[in-house]
């Protein structure tokens, strides 16, 4: 659905250049709810502008639909950008308009039939929930439902894919929470591919099934919401993740724990799916080894509507603790685990 190979961009201003794009390679498949995340002048920005180009690449190429766009003029790019519907932080309302002409805006100026006009937006404002708000001003709504406008009128054209610039970030938290679900719909709804850019790890955790995490301009992590959750690999994923989840004891317990006067162990931090927290596997591990364990630390959260366990043990070391029997142990479960050095 939506492709990027080996995509850079360059800034040039003056004599200076900005690489705000460095060597972007990832798909985003048909119907998929794809999250890119990363600080401020990471490239999130950037990137989705080259989507709808309102930006073009440097060198690479950006597929969407089988269309490479940079090859493209702009008649040809007009008509795949009709597939293409965005969102933004601000909404980008018009205050002179009521809500039904914002709305129709893109057909209105497509020359669509009235007829068909005001079929199609009553259509989307019953989906958004705003129908009965269809005569009143940008001005005297709340911020949730002008998104939810903003929402309507990009679902207006029948779009494949629909772009989310940081959409919620203006927002409380549960009304971000409503954004949300109401975008899940549109993806099930609809079966539009949705990307969206954000900094709030909280939106990725909620909707994404996939995501990418960029940093100066790059792709440093790249997988399912669960493994990145799971298993973050880089820093910048661990700060992320650890915004919303308690995924290890605090220094302070650590430290509390390592100033026992035995100092012979080894940690281990494992991550359960839903099906494994109800299973006894301590025990049975316990029982099966004659071993001596202790659970550090504890922490349930919720992904993609599925209750994960993110859990850290201390083996103590004695003349039955093999670290094979353990890991072995844990594969034979299908648990995620990695052995923490301190």
């Amino acid at each position: 659905m939506i492709e990027f190979k080996e995509v850079n961009k360059v800034f040039h201003k003056k004599n200076e250049s900005t690489h705000a794009l460095k060597d972007v390679s990832f798909t985003i498949e048909e119907r998929d709810i794809f999250g890119v995340i990363g600080y401020s002048g990471a490239g999130k920005s950037t990137l989705l502008r080259l989507v709808n180009q309102l930006e073009r690449a440097t060198s690479g190429q950006v597929i969407v639909n089988t269309h490479d766009l940079d090859t493209y003029n702009k008649k040809e790019l007009r008509k795949v950008k009709k597939d293409i519907g965005m969102i933004f932080q601000h909404f980008n309302l018009l205050n002179s308009a009521n809500v039904f002409k914002n709305v129709a805006m893109p057909l209105i100026l497509s020359k669509k039939p009235k007829k068909e006009i005001e079929e199609k937006v009553s259509e989307m404002l019953k989906f958004v929930g705003l129908e009965d708000k269809r005569n009143q001003y940008p001005d005297e709504l709340s911020g949730g439902q002008k998104q939810r406008v903003a929402i309507a009128r990009a679902l207006v054209t029948n779009p494949k894919i629909l772009l989310c610039d940081e959409a919620t970030s203006a927002l409380d938290p549960a009304t971000t929470d409503s954004i949300l679900k109401l975008l899940k719909n549109v993806n099930q709804t609809f079966g539009v591919t949705i990307l969206l850019i954000t900094h709030e790890m909280s939106v990725i955790q909620q909707i994404c099934n996939r995501v990418a995490v960029m940093e100066d301009g790059a792709v440093v992590e790249l997988g399912t919401v669960k493994d990145v959750f799971s298993q973050p690999q880089t820093e910048t994923a661990k700060d992320f993740v650890s915004t919303v989840i308690n995924t290890e004891p605090s220094k302070a317990l650590r430290e509390a724990f390592n100033s026992r006067e035995t100092q012979n162990y080894t940690d281990y931090k494992l991550f359960l799916e839903a099906h494994q927290i109800t299973q006894p596997f301590i025990t049975q591990l316990a029982e099966a080894y004659d071993l001596d364990v202790n659970i550090l630390f504890s922490s349930m959260s919720t992904i993609q509507e599925e209750t994960v366990c993110y859990l850290w043990l201390r083996f103590e070391h004695d003349a039955k603790f093999r670290p094979s029997d353990v890991e072995s142990y844990f594969a034979e479960k299908g648990i995620q685990y990695e052995e923490v050095h301190d």
